[in-house]
């Protein structure tokens, strides 16, 4: 952990004048505040989205957790999948309002370490959740599932069910930006199904003629529909579809239906969220690696409690670490050799 030096939280409301602004370019829940206790610690959540179903439910457990804490829970969520500006002015509002932490999603792994580095400087402790930053050190801790393992087990899953084809692979990533979930995620499933990804830390640089192509997506069901019509039109031989979450998959199959392939096309994903389950069970996804969104924010919550118990002298982690919050695999169709639950267990579990 970096080291700590006194909060100078309230010296900064005097250079919040940027509020009203954030306030228009901030998609946030409750206009970015929930409660007002005077006396009580104030901890931001900052997520990528607020209409992602992975970060509504990680937005509820964290209030019900703030809840059982006795914390001011106020929470921001930018525009979309990528939109770091509107993170680093939530930042910036909350370091002015005096939080003692803030947990966030970075939307953008890198450009992010500088407003994380002034709110450390000011006492702040920040976790990240979710989505690593780059480099890891750059907060206190980070609780996440570890997406490379994620995308390794789809992978896996897949190199067994595709045994005897001839693979045709299309892979609906995040972005061009090489943000660090959707690099590890991909390049995971890829290392999983057996493909040279040559740098690790790339998404692209591959050489397999098994690969059609990557398209991005913005990790939505519109994105997911049109990538996913792009690649089809491209190469119609496509058999195996890698996607970034699951309603990027869930828009991928709307191609794949109206192109008549549903029969000939296996989909795999990230995320177990309720609705994913849902469609493994129905056959939309072949299988999908399960997160647990509600533990990362409800962990990374009561390490912030812990840090402002303590007084800022600690939060709850022994430096810059790595809390692996697990990942489960999703199938009905399991295969021998890896572990995975079938959808109805997935339907009591999905995103606890």
């Amino acid at each position: 952990m970096a080291d700590r030096v006194k909060p100078r939280h309230r010296a900064l409301a005097a250079s919040s004048a940027g509020t009203a602004l954030l306030l228009l370019l901030l998609t946030s829940c409750g206009n970015g505040i929930s409660g007002h206790g005077d006396d009580k610690t104030i901890v931001g959540l900052v997520t990528k989205t607020d209409d992602n179903p992975f970060y509504v439910k990680m937005r509820e457990g964290a209030q019900k957790k703030a809840s059982q804490l006795g914390v001011d829970l106020r929470t921001f969520a930018g525009k979309g999948q990528a939109d770091n500006d509107s993170q680093v002015k939530a930042i910036e509002n909350l370091v002015a309002a005096g939080a003692e932490g803030i947990l966030i999603t970075p939307a953008d792994s890198g450009a992010i370490i500088p407003a994380i580095e002034r709110a450390r400087k000011a006492g702040v402790m920040v976790v990240a959740l979710d989505s690593p930053t780059e480099p890891a050190s750059a907060v206190d801790a980070t609780y996440a599932t570890d997406n490379r393992l994620a995308g390794r087990m789809i992978g896996k899953w897949a190199r067994a069910r595709m045994d005897g084809k001839r693979p045709r692979v299309a892979l609906l990533d995040l972005s061009s930006e090489q943000v660090k979930v959707d690099v590890l995620r991909d390049q995971g499933f890829l290392e999983g199904f057996g493909v040279d990804v040559r740098n690790p830390n790339r998404i692209g640089d591959e050489r397999d003629s098994r690969i059609v192509g990557h398209e991005v997506t913005g990790a939505n069901e519109e994105g997911g529909r049109d990538a996913m019509e792009k690649l089809l039109q491209k190469n119609g031989s496509i058999n195996l579809v890698y996607t970034i979450n699951e309603p990027t998959a869930a828009g991928a199959y709307q191609a794949v239906k109206a192109a008549g392939k549903q029969k000939d096309i296996t989909i795999v994903s990230v995320d177990g969220g309720c609705p994913g389950v849902k469609n493994v069970a129905g056959g939309v996804i072949g299988a999908t690696s399960m997160q647990f969104p509600v533990k990362m924010a409800a962990e990374g919550l009561a390490a912030v409690a812990e840090h402002a118990k303590d007084g800022g002298k600690g939060s709850g982690s022994s430096g810059p670490g790595f809390t692996n919050t697990g990942v489960s695999l999703i199938t009905d169709t399991p295969v021998s050799g890896l572990d995975s639950q079938k959808s109805d267990w997935g339907l009591r579990h999905c995103w606890g």
